[in-house]
């Protein structure tokens, strides 16, 4: 099989390697449509190896860039993409700690493990120079296939830390806690329990660091490129459904529909993008450490993943609307893509991070009004 057309999704930063989007983007495509046994997460978990390292860093200077990859390889596979995109936000944290070379191995895979769940609690305790971490940790999505995670836990009974933790140790097995992964979206992204017996880690950061840090807004954002880039990848499949027929005014309405959610969502990231950049030494969600005339930078990352969320929403519904069941019951690859952006978009919390947002908003504005 050919590689696939693919333009590059450029935000605001015009030197974002093109030949690097498209790299990332078809590692993976080929093997996990031609091969007799494919394995799209083996290869992207090699392409995530060799290239995390190259990229642009959120908040070096070129997050424009950074996150135009991200877009572009979600906008090709968005399997491809949930293999890279936590891999690339992994190094990014351990390059923020100053702790890349420390704990990184060459060839090392990374996930990033930070959710709760109820009734579940893994704990760190610190015996001489070790940190040792036990109990169970859910949401941990391809802990069978990367080799190390940045994992969340509680080092009291109020804070979090942040550990790095080799996921090959003794110690360290599946739990079925969240039942068998049966997911018709990123099927082969499985995402399961983890069980952690006297694992020995090592900590990034002091504790509560990992919530405290500047990175923690834009890693947020950097997911929300990818939603974008599969929305643009719909939204291009409905541009071409339309130019094979006349257009009359309902598909006019459609296009135009599909132009506000795309462009609205550009210029959200975009924004982020600059902002992440001119404020990548202060803390998220606190206005007096904006630079003039910015807003925090917690703030800015919530409004662009919120505003990138609903315009995903906006172009779901406008494709099932514009095209019928067509393309859902005969295109393997639209109806895959459908299905893959509809369960990863869900990582954004609806009502409620909206609701954190405003806030954040009413924070900001003390006792004015927000406008």
């Amino acid at each position: 099989m050919s590689k696939p057309a693919i333009a590059p999704l450029v935000l605001v930063d015009r030197r974002v390697e093109p030949d690097v989007a498209r790299t990332i983007a078809c590692t993976g495509y080929e093997a996990g449509r031609a091969a007799s046994s494919p394995d799209t997460v083996g290869e992207a978990l090699r392409v995530a190896s060799e290239w995390g390292p190259k990229l642009p860093r959120p908040g070096g200077g070129r997050t424009a860039a950074l996150w135009s990859v991200l877009a572009t390889v979600g906008s090709v596979d968005l399997t491809v993409a949930r293999v890279v995109e936590p891999h690339v936000d992994a190094l990014a944290i351990l390059a923020e700690a100053g702790l890349d070379s420390a704990v990184a191995p060459a060839g090392a895979t990374w996930g990033v493990y930070a959710a709760e769940g109820p009734g579940l609690r893994l704990t760190a305790a610190q015996m001489g120079s070790r940190w040792i971490l036990d109990g169970p940790k859910p949401w941990c999505s391809l802990a069978d296939r990367v080799t190390h995670a940045l994992v969340t836990a509680w080092v009291d009974d109020t804070t979090r830390g942040l550990f790095a933790v080799d996921l090959r140790a003794s110690g360290v097995r599946p739990s079925a806690r969240e039942g068998e992964w049966v997911s018709h979206g990123l099927p082969d992204v499985t995402s399961g329990g983890l069980e952690l017996t006297r694992v020995r880690a090592v900590p990034v950061g002091g504790p509560g660091w990992y919530l405290e840090r500047p990175g923690l807004a834009w890693g947020g954002v950097g997911v929300a490129a990818v939603w974008f880039g599969a929305a643009v990848a719909l939204a291009r499949r409905v541009g071409r459904h339309v130019a094979d027929r006349p257009a009359d005014q309902v598909a006019q309405l459609h296009i135009g529909q599909l132009d506000l959610a795309i462009s609205t969502a550009r210029q959200a990231v975009a924004a982020a993008a600059a902002v992440a950049d001119r404020t990548a030494d202060r803390t998220p969600g606190r206005a007096a450490d904006a630079a003039p005339g910015d807003e925090a930078p917690g703030l800015v990352a919530a409004r662009a993943r919120s505003i990138v969320a609903e315009s995903v929403e906006t172009v779901l519904r406008v494709a099932d609307h514009a095209m019928g069941p067509g393309p859902l019951a005969t295109e393997a690859e639209h109806a895959q893509r459908v299905s893959d952006l509809r369960l990863y978009v869900r990582q954004h919390h609806a009502e409620r991070d909206v609701a954190n947002l405003g806030q954040q908003v009413l924070a900001a504005a003390g006792s004015g009004s927000p406008w």
